[in-house]
């Protein structure tokens, strides 16, 4: 893509911006007849031309005016049209000014709440569609709201985004949404993200203590009743003044600001004065309203920040960003400080345009993710991770053998031979099969899995390092730190969920011929010579030399050891071969156990087996790199 617009419709006012990759990363403000922000509204006149903005506010003559139809998105289907009416509106002013050629490479990222579910996205991005827009996503306000900050060449507050926790608030006029962020990541809050509570309340609040001053309230309510158009256009009368007010508040602190409006619908007009003063102001944060179930503006907006850190089981945000027209306000300031005191309260030096700017640095955002995945699917589809398993995969044989030959021995070995010394194995020619069988049983259990799957892990770390001479200049291209494909990090933090599950690496099966060499070296060395390595040895050995130089002279060195194999020596024999005995024999052939493995790693290795582990590893670090490759986010700073 060469050109990412961001749309933030709001339920107030709306900002279009745009970026052109080959005129920079700064996201550019589309004017909208002529205005930066542009008032969400629309109206049709009797001849048929839509209107939209400030024009279709200020139009006498229209069949339709409609304005603060995003907040009843998800309740009234009539304002699903109306949404749509007014994006065919803004998709066709931006056509006829030429900011926008259909059939250019480009797409547009539109906001919505952080509370929409997947649903209702999808829906939202489907009337944006049905009124002819380029290929387009819809994404999270607070989310652009937080890029935008991250990204701002004036608020240097990246560094603290993106390393410790952080609280954005985006105000809006009929919403306001929380987003937690940490590490850069969304976390889910229990509020849903979304408080139907916004500016466009001061609004109303302001329209109705004006009316409650005039002097006919009701007639000017029956106006209103009997014609929509009116009252849209006094509610936007009234957002105008309170704007202007909040704009200087200290200059009208002593100087009176009012305006009055002629409602002509009759021969002689109704006026309605709005006026804005100290005393207005305060009761616009904290009159009882029945829109917020008789709590005020301030009790509704405190209540969320309370329940938000409630519902946060991390750690506290040290940083609040706000965003939206309304956090220009200090008394909203203060409150975030009131119930986040260890935070920093920050706004951007132009609040109303923060989520349209990060909308098109999200599709700046996407287009580095894209290139970044492909280059990881092309390092996948190469041979150079088979190439790395390959060629360091005699020292994961070593180190199994390391690790595993001292385990088996105490584990398995000697309880062996304690039942053969305690005679619940009759005979030493036994030995050799329940050796066997023991050592595999215990390889298959809990136990020699999580041994193996040590062994494979440490082994891991060895292969990470030779992968990271291709993956590190990858992350370096796109600004990804290079631990987000360190499999190390995947290996030894518990509270990352994708892994590397060593036990799946080093299946059993897979290293049977391993298993077998280990318990023939194991039995030849434990119980060689017909098992006189095993018994004759030591002051026992002295004690039942004589059945073994008396079987010698009757039937010579080669029948002898097969008849002493078959032999059940009495128990009382076996017992006076001592246990020590038996587990410093064990421990002193530890070594030679160990050398002789190596040597027949070297002169039997199967091939075969050997070659579908590596493509087996392989498979698995693969699948690894492309889940880790997945939750990649490309940092916002």
């Amino acid at each position: 893509m060469e050109r990412f617009y961001g749309f933030d419709l709001g339920d107030a006012e709306s900002a279009v911006t745009r970026i052109i990759k080959k005129e920079g990363e700064n996201p550019q403000v589309i004017p909208v007849q002529e205005a930066g922000s542009f008032i969400t509204a629309y109206a049709m006149k009797r001849d048929g031309q839509l209107l939209i903005g400030e024009g279709a506010c200020y139009e006498p003559d229209v069949l339709v005016r409609k304005l603060r139809f995003k907040s009843r998105f998800l309740t009234d289907n009539s304002a699903k049209n109306d949404l749509k009416s007014f994006a065919a509106g803004v998709l066709g002013e931006l056509l006829l000014s030429g900011d926008l050629v259909r059939g250019d490479d480009q797409c547009f990222y539109i906001g919505c709440p952080a509370g929409w579910n997947k649903a209702d996205r999808e829906e939202y991005r489907g009337l944006f569609e049905s009124a002819g827009y380029p290929p387009l996503k819809i994404v999270s306000e607070s989310r652009a709201a937080l890029i935008s900050a991250c990204r701002s060449k004036h608020l240097q507050v990246g560094y603290d985004i993106l390393s410790k926790p952080v609280l954005v608030v985006d105000i809006g006029s009929s919403t306001t949404d929380f987003a937690y962020i940490m590490s850069g990541k969304e976390v889910e809050l229990k509020t849903g993200g979304e408080v139907a509570l916004g500016g466009g309340v001061m609004d109303e609040i302001l329209l109705e203590e004006a009316i409650d001053a005039s002097p006919d309230p009701a007639k000017i309510r029956k106006i209103f009743t009997e014609n929509e158009a009116w009252r849209t256009y006094c509610e936007f009368a009234a957002r105008r003044l309170k704007e202007k007010y909040y704009s200087d508040i200290e200059f009208w602190q002593n100087e009176p600001l009012t305006q009055t409006i002629n409602i002509r619908t009759q021969l002689i007009p109704v006026r309605l004065k709005l006026t804005m003063n100290p005393e207005i102001a305060d009761r616009l944060l904290n009159k009882k309203v029945s829109r917020l179930d008789g709590q005020s503006f301030r009790k509704v907006f405190t209540d969320s920040l309370k329940q938000v850190r409630e519902s946060i089981t991390e750690l506290q945000p040290e940083l609040i960003f706000m965003t939206g027209g309304v956090s220009r306000m200090q008394e909203l300031r203060n409150w975030c400080r009131e119930v986040f005191p260890e935070a920093v309260v920050i706004c951007g030096s132009e609040p109303e345009f923060s989520v349209a700017k990060g909308l098109a640095q999200c599709g700046l955002i996407d287009e580095e993710l894209r290139a970044f995945k492909a280059e990881i699917s092309a390092l996948i589809e190469s041979t150079v991770i088979e190439e790395i398993v390959e060629k360091n995969i005699d020292e994961l044989y070593r180190k199994t053998v390391d690790n595993i030959v001292d385990p088996i021995l105490e584990k398995v070995a000697i309880p062996v031979i304690d039942r053969w010394r305690d005679g619940s194995i009759e005979h030493l020619g036994d030995i050799d099969a329940i050796l066997e069988q023991d050592i595999d049983a215990y390889l298959h259990s809990d136990e020699g899995r999580e041994l193996l799957a040590k062994t494979v892990a440490s082994w891991l770390k060895k292969v990470s390092y030779g992968l990271e001479e291709y993956t590190m200049p990858i992350c370096v291209r796109h600004n990804v730190p290079f631990t987000a494909l360190d499999l190390t990090s995947y290996l030894s933090l518990s509270d990352i969920n994708i892994h590397v599950d060593a036990k799946d690496l080093f299946a059993i099966n897979e290293i049977t011929w391993l298993i077998d060499a280990i318990v023939s070296v194991i039995v030849g060395l434990l119980c060689g010579g017909g098992g006189l390595a095993l018994v004759a040895s030591g002051i026992q050995g002295i004690l039942i030399g004589f059945v073994i130089s008396a079987l010698i002279l009757a039937l010579g060195k080669e029948p002898m050891q097969n008849a002493f194999l078959k032999m059940n020596i009495p128990k009382p024999m076996r017992r006076l071969m001592p246990k020590s005995y038996l587990r410093s024999r064990v421990g002193r052939i530890s070594e030679e156990v160990k050398d002789s493995l190596y040597e027949k790693l070297e002169q039997e290795k199967n091939e075969d087996i050997t070659k579908k582990l590596v493509e087996d590893i392989s498979n698995q670090i693969e699948m690894c790199l492309t889940k880790m490759a997945e939750v990649v986010e490309i940092p916002l700073g």
